[in-house]
């Protein structure tokens, strides 16, 4: 199960990891989850980051509210490219259509065109509505093979900033896998931190001296909690 039409990226992410499986698309990120913890699917695949544009926070939410495993984890070279309908002429156009991610990562390129961006939920969505609604007047940042199924031209490849641009994307599981002692593992711990002087640094400390190797620290707002600002009047608290 991932988010996204044919010829998106976590469609190519769910056939990297699990190249004879039989894809199964949805509109929301959320579906996904919910596919998977009411037995109409067996995995799912979702972007969590990518290395040009940060974390995707949508995603670290809704693992806290879903009550799935994280069973492994796919990196995939995103190469994005610039499509638009045949004989259409990059000077042509007004506006690119994508995933916030992907026309966050070719920012450069789309600045030097001079044209709107428009967001939608994945890139393959985007190169779909450019060909269902014939907008000549408009591009899509998406793969080759989203301009291969639905018939679009590429203007430019590889567009992307960052030339190696690499998203990771999760696999999640109803069940969790069993930790072998012959391979190395890596583990996704979430926790809360009561208020107070070094806390955050005592909570790392646990990991420093034990020489366990933290490859990423995200922090999350707890929406039910009041945000905390500092100033004069607090205390020093933050």
């Amino acid at each position: 199960m991932m988010q996204g039409l044919p010829g998106s990226f976590s469609e190519d992410a769910a056939l990297k990891a699990y190249p004879k499986c039989e894809t199964v698309p949805c509109d929301e990120f959320e579906d996904t989850f919910k596919a998977v913890e009411l037995w109409l699917a067996d995995k799912a695949v979702l972007p969590i980051e990518n290395s040009s544009s940060g974390s995707i926070h949508r995603n670290y939410d809704l693992l806290l509210r879903h009550r799935l495993h994280i069973v492994g984890e796919v990196q995939l070279a995103a190469n994005f490219c610039l499509l638009a309908l045949p004989g259409i002429k990059a000077d042509q156009l007004k506006r690119v259509l994508s995933h916030p991610q992907a026309l966050a990562s070719s920012d450069i390129v789309l600045t030097q065109l001079g044209v709107a961006r428009e967001n939608v939920d994945d890139t393959a969505s985007a190169a779909q509505y450019v060909a269902s609604n014939g907008l000549r007047d408009a591009g899509a940042v998406a793969s080759a093979r989203a301009a291969e199924i639905y018939g679009l031209n590429i203007l430019a490849d590889r567009i992307q900033d960052e030339p190696d641009n690499i998203t990771r994307f999760l696999v999640l599981a109803r069940d969790p896998i069993i930790p072998r002692t012959d391979k190395l593992f890596k583990t996704s711990i979430v926790f809360t931190l009561d208020e107070g002087p070094g806390v955050l640094f005592k909570a790392l400390a646990v990991f420093a001296l034990r020489e366990i190797n933290l490859t990423k620290i995200e922090s999350r707002p707890q929406r039910k909690r009041p945000l905390r600002v500092v100033d004069d009047s607090n205390n020093g608290t933050a």
